[in-house]
């Protein structure tokens, strides 16, 4: 591996310096194409995380926003009615075809109430929780990836330089054109990754609301179980183990 990279670092350093000074005719006049050029080779890697950072936050947003506009509190208030009346059937039949995910955690675990209502709450949350983290993983990487590719483009950068020092030309555009390289890599990776950070974190603190709602309602309907068990068996209240009395004498 170290044998491969210093083969290719001077190629890459090369490639960073052709590239510096070549700025296509189609690209003068737009600043930031002309700065895209000025990047060097690794603004090609830089801006495909771009593209896929712009496209997940954006994709993120449009669910989070469609999944808010599917809540449905008053249906959820009208399902806990039911449970509280000892009608599950009721309740079921609220709970069916609700796209708010969580009168749609109620109805799996009304629907498998029979078997483990605990364990179907549980598998329902889980579903919608990955629903609501997906993609999450490639933010976290953008985060963390973006920020070393602008690293990369400032060591072929500042080598771009070097080489031109090296070949006895002192040329100050050459020098300057390496040195800026370096700089407009660095920025570039530098601001992918505060600008997914943003997200990521905002998407973060949206999916662990949605955590935390999920555990609430599994939480009250299995109380509202136990309440009815409770009333149907009010027998089972006090049979309940009852300390043991210990006498003792000295």
């Amino acid at each position: 591996m170290g044998f491969l990279l210093f083969k290719l670092t001077p190629l890459l350093a090369a490639g960073a310096e052709a590239v510096t000074h070549t700025v296509p005719a189609w690209a003068k006049g737009n600043y930031f194409l002309e700065k895209f050029f000025e990047g060097g080779v690794v603004m090609y890697p830089i801006a495909a995380v771009f593209v896929v950072a712009v496209a997940v936050i954006l994709e993120r947003s449009v669910w989070w926003a469609v999944e808010r506009s599917r809540r449905d509190a008053d249906r959820l208030d009208k399902v806990y009615a039911a449970l509280e009346q000892g009608n599950v059937q009721a309740a079921s039949g609220l709970a069916r075809g609700s796209k708010d995910p969580l009168v749609r955690t109620v109805w799996h675990g009304l629907n498998h109430a029979h078997a483990s209502l605990e364990g179907a709450l549980q598998i329902a949350s889980g579903t919608e929780l990955q629903r609501a983290g997906r993609f999450m993983s490639v933010l976290d990487t953008i985060i963390t990836l973006a920020p070393l590719l602008g690293l990369l483009g400032t060591v072929t950068g500042i080598m771009a330089a070097f080489n031109a020092v090296n070949e006895g030309g002192l040329s100050p555009a050459a020098v300057s054109g390496g040195i800026g390289e370096a700089l407009i890599a660095t920025a570039c990776g530098l601001g992918i990754a505060i600008l997914t950070l943003i997200f990521f974190n905002f998407f973060n603190a949206k999916l662990a609301r949605l955590q935390f709602e999920l555990e609430s309602t599994s939480h009250n309907v299995l109380l509202m179980f136990h309440s009815l068990h409770l009333k149907a068996n009010p027998e089972t209240a006090d049979a309940r183990p009852q300390p043991e009395q210990y006498a003792g004498s000295n």
